[in-house]
This record gives structure tokens, sequence and C-alpha cells, in this order.
């Protein structure tokens, strides 16, 4: 897991775990207790958050998680890193513990409609063939790093590294860093939880300055 504090005065935690590793949703909740934000957003749609809320947050049963062929073989690669769990513990845990304080916890990225729209506008034909073949060609041979970190960016390069994937990661994350200044704009302590691989773009992104000189999506 990484971590940095952003935004005027440090007033921000940007914490990026390794998404599906459980070890990393431990260090996730000590960092949330040292740090003792307000409220915690998260890089997930409104529909995610809402279905981790109520599935794996409220519920007292699990349920089966259907995973697609790149997503199993994400989790055997990261496997030997340690236990592995779906959907990413790192964000049931982080709305856990606010919900368990009392504390606002919210979804920042884009809804899952705007999303598809985004992703059409970014990614044509020709970048979506080679997007699936990238994703079959490391589902085959998974990246071999030495740490789960190492692990994250390398599998991210492998499937994302198109340009039309860039530019469809940097919308979304603009989109983030909008709506984190919004819930941390009074002022209090804001926590942010995205993935590993998102921690680089993000940073920077608060680090430009005011919203004002972040572009739109």
């Amino acid at each position: 897991m990484i971590s940095a504090r952003v935004g005027p005065g440090g007033s921000t935690l940007l914490v990026a775990p390794v998404r599906g590793l459980t070890s990393e949703a431990t260090l996730l909740a000590e960092a949330l207790d040292a740090f003792g934000p307000d409220r915690v957003g998260l890089g997930v749609s409104a529909e995610e958050f809402e279905g981790l809320n109520t599935y794996f947050v409220r519920s007292g049963a699990e349920p089966i998680v259907p995973l697609s062929p790149a997503e199993t073989s994400e989790v055997r690669g990261l496997v030997r890193f340690g236990e592995v769990s779906v959907p990413n513990p790192s964000f049931v845990r982080a709305i856990g513990w606010a919900r368990d304080r009392g504390l606002r916890a919210e979804p920042l990225d884009p809804s899952d409609e705007r999303s598809a729209s985004l992703f059409a506008e970014h990614i044509g034909y020709l970048e979506l063939v080679r997007r699936t073949v990238r994703e079959r060609g490391v589902g085959r041979r998974p990246p071999e790093p030495s740490t789960p970190d190492e692990f994250a960016l390398a599998w991210d390069r492998e499937v994302s590294g198109g340009r039309g994937s860039r530019e469809f990661a940097r919308a979304r994350d603009r989109h983030l860093v909008r709506e984190a200044r919004r819930l941390g704009s009074d002022g209090g302590r804001l926590a942010l939880v995205v993935d590993r691989e998102r921690f680089d773009e993000v940073r920077e992104l608060f680090d430009r300055g005011p919203p004002s000189t972040i572009e739109s999506d």
C-alpha cells in the first residue's frame, strides 16, 4: 500500500492499496485510524458503492461473486503474495470503517452510465480489440514481479497501456479529484481510497492546484 498527504495543508490522505489483497485492507484500516478523517471518499461508482455497502458491509452473509476470465487470472497472479478476496476488501473495509464511526463515506467515480459513455468516447474499435488481446495475453502469462505493488502496476500497464485506455483512465481520475475536492471543501480531513494503479495520476491532479485548473472530462 502507498499513501501521501495531498491538498491544502495536507488535509487529504490519499491511500492506494493493492486491489484484492486482504493484508492491504488491514494496512488501510491502520492508516485511517492514524489519520482520523472526518469523511472517506472512494474510487468507485455510486452503483458499485451501493452493492458493496448492501451485500458486503451491512449483510450478514456474503454472496458468491462471479469473476471474468481476466479477473480470475489477476487473482491467480496475486495470490502468491497472500490471501486474496473479491470484491476488493480494501473498499469494503473503508466503508465499514466509516460506518462503525458514524462518518460519511461517499463514492467519487463517475456513475456506471457515465463511465460507459467515457469508455465509448476514448476507446474506439481498434483500441477495444487491442485491449481484449492484451487482457487475454496477460491472463495467460501474468506478470511475475517480486512485490504486490509492482504486480498491480505491471498488470495495469499490460491491460491499459493503449492511448485510448490511458485517456479513459485520466478522465475518470479528473472526475474523482473534482468530487474529492467538493467533498473536502469545508476544510475537514478527507481520506481518499483508490486502487494502487491510480495513485500517481490522482496525486498529480491534486498537486496542480485549485479545481479550476483541472479540465472537464
